[in-house]
């Protein structure tokens, strides 16, 4: 496996444990704001830093993307 290679597995696992994470973290506290009965704002402060970390998976996933397209160059 040259270097590259092993560059673009770092990539793909580090998008795959956001994307895990991210989801875990946002279901849990989607669990745990309606069992202590937070507030709609607090909700949707999860909500919203939910949506900023599927977004970085996805700027992971282009930045991924775009190094296999170089590297079939």
């Amino acid at each position: 496996m040259s270097q590259q290679d092993a560059h673009i597995a770092r990539m793909g696992r580090k998008a795959a444990l956001v994307i895990a994470g991210t989801g875990v973290l946002w279901i849990l506290a989607t669990l745990i704001g309606a069992e202590y009965g937070l507030s709609l704002r607090v909700r949707a402060l999860f909500d919203l830093m939910a949506l900023g970390g599927f977004v970085y998976a996805f700027v992971l996933i282009y930045q991924l993307w775009r190094a296999r397209q170089g590297n079939r160059r």
